[in-house]
């Protein structure tokens, strides 16, 4: 398969293995993704259905070893996040939520019993997972949560709310993160436990192919054994919130490149003024300034997949792929609206799917500002967060 905006043969530098991969999800995405993502994102539907399949494929948590998991590298996982999210941002949110965030968090935290429990579920698509880390007035500030855990006799028991939280009520287990005594804990809590209500957030005008929820959490009580063990402080979430962030990095070149994809179409049958729209020099640049950031982005993406690869990956390096492809990838797919004029607006074609995707994106697990200040500080070694 040949990428039309892989001007720099970036496939060359990918394994057989990596390409096979890559086939594989981009195979599953033109047969099941695209036919559907019209329906899904205008009735505002997760089509769930769909999970057993990308179980199949070894797409829930493919990037963790033992437990029934994959064991996927991480530049395999960049790769299907990539073609995941030419098909849409809200499945391939559901991956990362699901594979980074509430696997996760179990498999890097977790006790024996937890991963024995949820993991292998959790791989083939029999449970699903939600993260519960943001809340109402404490987004970009986690430190500041609301959500308490107070032990009560040999229990724990969780009162708060949490907002923004992807497939919460079609989760069968949440990761919840909650201020104790202790600072902040993580805890395994099957959704069905009393006092656990999951409400979804609608209408959206963004990853309308997702669910995002409010969680609300109501003296839900819970055994000791439901702690994540090795989770202390903010570092445990965090450490999550950068994996997924990673496969950010990769995912928003696949809407990005998407754009550019329909654009390019578009403009070769459009015949304006006699000519196609493709022939205006105001076209081609358009067109160039597009695939020159795709093959930038993507480059850099591959060089975050082989440091993770190597067990160098530093955390502002994923803030700095985060924040440039995520602003890239919006530029991207709002410059390839304009190509298609007024058919732009229409479902039938992507991009402005895409640029009202990529909004959420840029928003959730870190703002441009916060990736900002996170690079300003490791330049400078001064916090302007305080």
């Amino acid at each position: 398969m040949t990428d039309t905006s892989d001007l720099l043969d970036i496939e060359s530098l990918l394994t057989a293995e990596e390409v096979a991969f890559r086939d594989t999800v981009r195979n599953f995405v033109d047969a099941t993704i695209r036919p559907n993502i019209q329906k899904w994102y205008a009735d505002a539907v997760f089509p769930l259905e769909i999970v057993p399949e990308m179980a199949r494929l070894g797409l829930l948590g493919m990037h963790h070893k033992g437990y029934g998991c994959p064991g996927k590298s991480a530049t395999e996982y960049g790769l299907a996040a990539l073609e995941l999210e030419a098909g849409d941002s809200g499945l391939r949110t559901f991956v990362s939520v699901q594979g980074s965030l509430a696997m996760g968090a179990i498999a890097k935290f977790g006790s024996e019993e937890q991963k024995n429990e949820w993991l292998p579920k959790m791989a083939s698509g029999e449970a699903i997972g939600c993260f519960g880390l943001t809340e109402p007035a404490a987004g970009s500030d986690p430190g500041t949560m609301e959500t308490v855990a107070r032990r009560d006799g040999s229990d724990w028991v969780i009162s708060g709310t949490k907002r923004w939280i992807g497939l919460a009520s079609v989760a069968q287990v949440a990761v919840i993160w909650a201020m104790t005594e202790e600072g902040v804990r993580g805890f395994v809590v099957p959704t069905k436990t009393a006092g656990f209500v999951a409400t979804v957030i609608e209408p959206k005008m963004s990853m309308r192919a997702s669910i995002q929820c409010e969680i609300l959490l109501d003296n839900v009580r819970l055994p000791e054994s439901a702690m994540l063990p090795l989770a202390r402080g903010l570092r445990g979430p965090f450490e999550c919130l950068n994996d997924a962030r990673y496969g950010i990095a990769w995912g928003v070149m696949g809407a990005a490149r998407d754009s550019f994809d329909a654009a390019l179409a578009y403009s070769l049958e459009r015949t304006p003024f006699g000519r196609p729209l493709a022939g205006f020099q105001l076209t081609q640049q358009k067109l160039a300034d597009m695939v020159v950031e795709i093959n930038k982005g993507t480059l850099l993406a591959l060089h975050l997949g082989r440091l993770k690869d190597a067990g160098k990956l530093q955390p502002h390096q994923i803030s700095l792929a985060k924040l440039s492809n995520t602003r890239e990838a919006i530029e991207i797919a709002r410059s390839a609206r304009t190509v298609l004029g007024g058919n732009g607006i229409l479902l039938e074609y992507s991009p402005i799917r895409h640029a009202n995707n990529l909004e959420s994106v840029r928003t959730y697990e870190g703002t441009d500002e916060v990736h900002t200040l996170v690079l300003g500080q490791h330049i400078t070694g001064i916090s302007a967060f305080r």
